[in-house]
């Protein structure tokens, strides 16, 4: 880097961050003779190959604003909307002696700040500095640890960006071609979107398994030894039965030597033990012990805020992201879970204070990554400072989901370095032959914490096993009587239960998360990012937590593992992730490898001659699926439908047999018997109504993907009409040829439930047509409507809507119900105002009720002044009294929302690219 200083001095020194969020708080550490300014992340990047200069979209630039022929060179252009802060850095730099680059340091954050160096080229003294977090004793430690610019990891982030340039312009193109236009490839989205359709495919194959077991409830024959404690059948005649695990997707048992019971050998066993005598046949007590979960990384972060806060990936990092930048927690973007000795020290302190040092292990707890190509620069994500805070302590500065996100930070950080959960776990068989000989062993535990430790704590969360009878911790909290072996039972209840076996769980985000990270796919960092791009795309949607492929995602998932398999492969994405790992170590050169990438080496084919040779793609075949003997389901422009084929004597012209799959119907359930019901169920054609008598139009109803509709239908402009338009001319006086006038946008109207498109008449198509109604003006002149929306028919009057009671009565209701309607206090819910969902009692600050509503968007918080939304991300039934107080006074210190204006926009003006 330029070390050589500048002949002026003006004693200042400029200090550049990426985030304008941690200007002010390290700038009051820093102290006079700084000024610290922010880049707002990148200031340039590769353009569009569209926005390149004219002379070089033709040249090896062209296609990928990275020179293919030339060491792959990027042509780096300044964003339009970072020029100007571009020039404001400029201007600073030049007042300055000394220029510290204190971007993230991370990879991204290392590029960050080798673009700014290029950029600004600066003739003064160049240093790099990383805050990893933002306290007073952490930004002057960094002053004191100041180092060169990481070249090679620059070179990793650059080839990271040239590989997802030449990924994406290489094979989106030929989903476009193949599937539909505005679908995009890529090295990590892809491979998620494969997982979660693999996922889908094996629940789609899965057949589920009946089997049946019994439980019971036992009591000692000696009252004294115990009460009554519940039993599961684990045995018959000395073979174990049969459980969800002994079964594959097909429904077959895959164990040998179990017995599998049906429903009649299951509820004779019950009654053959009713008036058997049980007995205690073993009693075996170990000790348990539970170590407590590392500190979080970015990767456990995502998933236990989504397990325990309902938060998405996204929401997870934005928030953090404020939190790091305000000074509460440590860089939020890691692959370590180990912890500094000041950390380590700060939570050993803490966990004694608050919960006594017998909580405290005589060794400090060391934490290493166990995921693959983990980067181990950056310690775990914690509170931040040599000393931590407790959630009380910032309880006042910290509102809502950054306060909820910080204590699940502090309590993991904290019982990360506390003692181990201590107890016993018992076990009992006990048994008994039944009336009809059969020699029947149940099993019960218990497991009883007698030192919580770390729980004291904190808990890690766990996502639902499949098939689960019993995890770890089943029965935990349970005192099994004081029993010994031979010991009479009695017992009180034997019940025989059936069940059946689950298929697959579709991923969450926290589970697709984990397996990316435990598969070495992609970095934990930009794991967010693909969550939201997989959902953008229309590839994944949100039922729920669950994540539910399109129909779509399986047509690109399959181009892509016939045509493209290599890129969408498990093991060979995650060694592209140690590729860059190896340059980011300066193990590999960044040109030789992509040059290995695109154009291949002996051994491996380059992605640029896979896509020269592909050959025929049949998209037909790529966009099919066989549903059902004879039923195929076909991913079409507007959607999925399915299609049975012509039979061989059909006459020339006719169309096949088609179906609309219903938007909401997730893959798996599309099974043949409903595919069959779908195909066999009435289809209505189109329905003339009859002519619009004040238009001349015809009107039709039709059935569509979103429900039955009527139209109108406007003819094409004839020859007439055409050549009735208006002659322009060219410059040189000739006549243009005559352009067809803008098509009309015709009338629509969805039909009432009460209607069908076997029943709707004209009148009723007309009035539908023409909604809203308008019914007339109140006293202050305001227009009242009345129309059909997405929650119901509903008034309509400037912003004050109202609902009202059906349908129907949007033809029949008169401006007089109206304006009594409008008289009445505003109610949610139509006219009779439903209960709250919850209650706080009364607000501290306005003195009126707290309570949760629930409103057209989702419940609300309300004091009958104030409304706040309750976020999305947190449950209803956690929320508290003092989380509504804060929620509400947190608005209110916001004031109203300001009011949002239109401005044109400057007209561009065209800035030649530059590197």
């Amino acid at each position: 880097m330029p070390t050589k200083a500048s002949d002026k001095k003006h004693g200042k020194k400029l200090v550049i961050v990426e985030s304008p969020g941690k200007i002010k708080t390290i700038a009051g550490y820093l102290g006079e003779g700084f000024e610290v300014a922010a880049s707002m992340g990148h200031i340039r990047d590769l353009p569009q190959p569209s926005d390149l200069p004219a002379e070089m979209k033709k040249s090896s630039v062209g296609k990928f604003a990275v020179d293919v022929e030339k060491d792959f060179e990027p042509y780096y252009v300044v964003s339009s909307d970072k020029k100007k802060k571009v020039a404001e850095l400029k201007a600073a730099l030049k007042d300055a002696d000394e220029l510290y680059l204190a971007t993230d340091g991370d990879r991204e954050g290392e590029a960050i700040a080798w673009h700014l160096l290029e950029v600004l080229k600066p003739k003064v003294p160049v240093y790099r500095l990383t805050f990893p977090e933002i306290t007073k004793e952490a930004v002057q430690r960094a002053l004191l640890e100041m180092r060169d610019l990481d070249i090679p990891m620059v070179d990793a982030q650059e080839t990271r960006r040239i590989l997802d340039r030449l990924y994406g312009y290489e094979i989106s193109p030929v989903l476009w071609r193949k599937v539909a236009r505005g679908l995009s490839a890529g090295r990590v989205q892809s491979v998620a979107t494969r997982l979660v359709v693999e996922r889908e495919r094996e629940r789609m194959a899965f057949r589920a398994a009946s089997y049946w077991d019994l439980t019971g409830s036992f009591t000692p024959a000696e009252a004294a030894k115990g009460g009554a404690f519940p039993a599961k059948l684990v045995s018959v005649d000395g073979s174990r039965i049969a459980s969800g695990k002994d079964f594959t997707d097909r429904g077959e048992l895959k164990t040998s030597g179990v017995v599998r019971l049906d429903e009649q050998a299951a509820r004779s066993l019950a009654t053959g033990l009713e008036a058997a005598a049980f007995t205690v046949r073993s009693v075996e007590t170990k000790p348990y012990t539970r170590r407590p979960a590392a500190p979080f990384t970015t990767s456990t972060l995502q998933q236990e805020a989504a397990r325990k806060l309902r938060f998405s990936s996204k929401t997870t990092m934005q928030v953090a992201q404020r939190l790091y930048e305000n000074g509460y927690i440590t860089y939020m973007r890691t692959d370590s879970p180990a912890l500094s000795d000041q950390a380590v020290n700060a939570a050993r302190r803490q966990a004694s204070e608050l919960y006594g040092a017998e909580y405290v292990p005589e060794a400090r707890r060391i934490y290493k990554g166990k995921s693959k190509n983990a980067q181990e620069a950056h310690e775990a994500i914690r509170p931040a400072g040599d000393s931590f805070r407790t959630p009380a302590q910032v309880a006042k500065s910290l509102r809502g989901d950054e306060f909820r996100l910080y204590e699940l930070i502090w309590k993991r950080t904290v019982a990360s370095q506390m003692a181990d959960a201590k107890g016993s776990t018992a076990s009992l068989r006990l048994g008994a032959v039944s009336a009809d000989g059969r020699d029947a062993e149940f099993t019960a535990s218990g497991t009883v914490i007698t030192f919580r430790g770390f729980m004291a704590a904190y808990e890690e969360g766990r996502d639902a096993d499949r098939n689960q009878d019993g995890g770890d911790d089943a029965g935990q909290g349970t005192r099994l009587p004081n029993v010994a072996k031979g010991d009479a039972l009695g017992a009180e209840a034997i019940e025989a239960l059936g069940h059946e076996t689950s298929p697959p769980p579709r991923y969450t985000e926290a589970s697709l998360v984990k397996v990316l990270e435990e598969r070495g796919i992609g970095r934990p960092s930009t794991y967010a990012a693909t969550m939201s791009t997989i959902v953008d795309r229309g590839y994944v949607r949100v039922r729920g937590q669950a994540l539910v492929p399109s129909w779509i995602a399986f047509s690109v998932v399959r181009l892509l593992e016939e045509h493209f398999n290599n890129y969408v492969d498990y093991d060979f994405t995650a060694e592209l992730e140690e590729d860059l790992d190896r340059i980011a170590r300066g193990e590999a050169g960044r040109v030789e490898w992509l040059d290995r990438f695109y154009y291949g080496d002996r051994k491996d084919t380059g992605l640029h001659t896979i896509v020269n040779d592909l050959g025929e793609i049949d998209a037909r075949r790529i966009n099919s699926v066989e549903i059902a003997d004879g039923i195929t389901l076909r991913v079409g422009k507007f959607g999925p439908y399915l299609e049975k084929p012509l039979p061989a004597d059909s006459p020339e012209g006719a169309e096949p047999q088609r179906a609309n799959v219903p938007e909401d119907l997730a893959p798996d359930e599309l099974t043949a018997e409903k595919a069959i019901e779908l195909m066999e169920s009435p289809v209505s054609q189109e329905r003339v109504l009859g002519v619009d008598p004040e238009t001349g139009r015809t009107i039709v109803a039709r059935d569509g993907r979103y429900g039955p509709y009527v139209i109108e239908l406007i003819p094409e402009p004839t020859e007439a009409e055409l050549a009735a338009q208006p002659v322009e001319y060219y410059k040189n006086g000739k006549p243009k040829p005559p352009k067809k006038p803008a098509k009309v946008k015709p009338r629509t109207g969805s039909l009432f439930k009460s209607m069908s498109v076997e029943t709707v008449t004209l009148d009723e198509a007309l009035k539908l047509m023409n909604l809203p109604r308008v019914l007339g003006e109140d006293a202050e002149g305001k227009e009242i409507t009345v129309q059909n929306g997405r929650f119901g028919p509903y008034l309509k009057k400037g912003s004050d809507s109202r609902s009202i009671g059906s349908e129907e009565e949007i033809f029949t209701i008169t401006l007089e119900q109206a304006l009594e309607i409008y008289a009445q206090p505003k109610q949610r819910g139509g006219r009779t105002a439903t209960p709250p969902l919850a209650e706080f009692g009364d607000d501290p600050e306005s003195g009126k009720a707290i309570v949760v509503k629930d409103g057209r968007f989702g419940p609300y918080i309300t004091d009958g002044i104030t409304n706040i939304t309750v976020p999305g991300s947190m449950a209803l039934e956690e929320l508290s009294r003092e989380q509504a107080i804060d929620m509400l006074a947190e608005k209110r210190a916001k004031g109203p929302a300001p009011k949002k204006t239109t401005r044109r926009a400057p007209a561009k003006r065209k800035v030649a690219a530059g590197k």
